[in-house]
């Protein structure tokens, strides 16, 4: 008896901690992690990106019927990519790595503020990503299953995600501390440069605040401004991106490059299943003298240019093209340059490009002051520049761009076909981005299509639909989202985007 009560207490504690596991998780491993994460696998990148986006908003076509958003067609597992990929795995590390980095939590390590601030920076972006595919998501609980057990999160209206989330980058932005210790390179986008980071989350405000324009015109302008001011992107140096490599795991790859290299194994794409440029792209660029073409189209028999048109499966492209049933005639339309799809491209989230045509908008409306042309004519110039990130025999010379603003001058009076046209040129693989501007704008005016049995009557789809399994899953949540936002189909509009 006195020999039990005598026993060493911090014994028996350390006999009930598991070897196997971490008591502690170093918050620049989650961070790189997540990022990679948010770039996305295969899995995703293919579906959600490629297989609907990059298709509807007619960068490419497929003849495939799988590849369903080129025809408005309906696959639940498809539709659910982002959905499975995003809530159960960089949703919950996110929400886990804002926890332990809060400064205001008690026992909280000072040094980790910018690693907080950076994870709530991230977590934005990635929030939005979300919400901008479905509409009403799970948010503010979302994520906390670990936390506070809530495994079954509401709904939340769009309308009060979008003030969160740029009041998040407000917060976040003010918090970064270059005096702090950084991530280093454990931050796979900005290598712990805090004030691109800075720049970055001003770049995304911008970018968010505009999407409310058309919905919530005052807080636009409030938060384009405090963008503005704040502190944007300022050359193609500040660009968003992650550098990928191919391996040792398919985390580090890029995902929209293994989609094109998967069953090629090597740096060309040779699986004839998978999407060629479309016809609205190339015959875009051509009619616009666009240099950009020849960097971005390879034809594989060396001939002109030619762009798939959207729409049409292996039978009725005779339709179209009686030739194209020969085997060889394939070969005469345009593929992407495979330079901009290798499993170790860099994956682009935002570009100074885009923040140029957003910062022109900003001036057409009034919300900021400078020169609209002066900001068009940056924009078009990076958009021609930045293909650099892939690889430097891209680039295209001054004298191009040069011919090119002269030939395509900036007109005040049509400023919104113009930035829209530009801006869904410079998000060629950034589909997320080119499909929701697209729905924000109305531009371009794309023509859609009307395959049979389609599930929109003709229309191009406005969101993908929720997870089938989430009604059953979640169907509290899932039932009210449906009451407040409408049916779960692909033309219900979001919050954001009217008429």
């Amino acid at each position: 008896m006195v020999s039990l009560n005598a026993c060493n207490t911090d014994n028996l504690k350390e006999l009930n901690v598991d070897p196997r596991v971490a008591s502690e998780i170093d918050p620049g491993f989650i961070l790189a992690y997540t990022q990679l994460q948010t770039s996305g696998e295969r899995f995703e990148n293919w579906r959600t990106v490629m297989i609907f986006q990059s298709v509807m908003i007619q960068h490419f076509a497929a003849l495939a019927t799988y590849w369903v958003g080129d025809k408005y067609l309906h696959n639940d597992q498809y539709t659910a990519a982002l959905w499975d990929r995003a809530y159960v795995n960089y949703i919950k590390d996110l929400v886990n790595l804002v926890d332990i980095t809060d400064p205001n939590k008690e026992g909280a390590d000072p040094a980790d503020i910018n690693y907080h601030a950076i994870a709530r920076i991230w977590k934005a972006f990635a929030f939005q990503r979300v919400t901008d595919i479905y509409g009403d998501v799970p948010y503010f609980d979302a994520g906390k299953g670990f936390i506070d057990q809530n495994f079954f999160p509401d709904y939340d209206p769009q309308e009060e995600i979008y003030p969160d989330l740029v009041n998040e980058l407000e917060v976040a932005a003010g918090m970064l501390d270059a005096s702090q210790p950084n991530p280093g390179s454990q931050d796979l986008i900005y290598g712990g440069d805090i004030e691109k980071w800075r720049k970055f989350a001003y770049s995304l405000m911008l970018r968010i605040g505009m999407r409310m324009s058309k919905v919530a015109p005052n807080m636009a302008q409030e938060y384009v401004g405090k963008a503005i001011a704040g502190g944007v992107m300022t050359s193609n140096d500040d660009i968003c991106y992650i550098q990928h490599t191919d391996g040792p795991e398919g985390i580090n790859r890029n995902g929209i490059g293994e989609v094109f290299n998967y069953d090629a194994g090597s740096n060309s794409y040779t699986n004839d299943d998978q999407g060629v440029l479309s016809k609205t792209f190339i015959d875009w660029l051509l009619a616009h003298n666009d240099p950009r073409v020849e960097k971005l189209s390879w034809v594989k028999n060396g001939g002109p240019h030619r762009g798939l048109p959207n729409g049409y499966d292996g039978n009725t492209i005779e339709n179209f093209d009686p030739q194209y049933t020969t085997s060889a005639r394939r070969d005469d339309y345009s593929r992407i340059n495979p330079l901009f799809v290798l499993r170790e491209s860099p994956m682009v989230f935002q570009t100074y490009a885009e923040v140029e045509f957003l910062y022109a908008e900003a001036i057409e409306r009034g919300w900021a002051t400078g020169s609209a042309a002066d900001h068009y004519r940056a924009g078009v110039t990076a958009a021609m520049k930045q293909y650099t990130v892939y690889d430097p025999s891209l680039e295209i010379s001054d004298l191009d761009i040069t011919l090119y603003l002269t030939l395509n001058p900036y007109n005040s009076s049509d400023w919104g076909r113009i930035l829209g046209e530009q801006y869904w040129a410079a998000t060629l693989l950034n589909e997320y981005e080119a499909y929701a501007n697209w729905r924000r704008t109305g531009y371009p005016e794309l023509t859609p299509v009307n395959y049979p049995g389609n599930q929109t009557d003709g229309t191009i789809p406005r969101r993908l639909r929720y997870p089938g399994a989430e009604a059953a899953n979640n169907p509290e949540g899932y039932s009210a989202a449906i009451a407040r936002q409408g049916p779960d189909t692909y033309t219900t509009r979001m919050w954001w985007d009217v008429e």
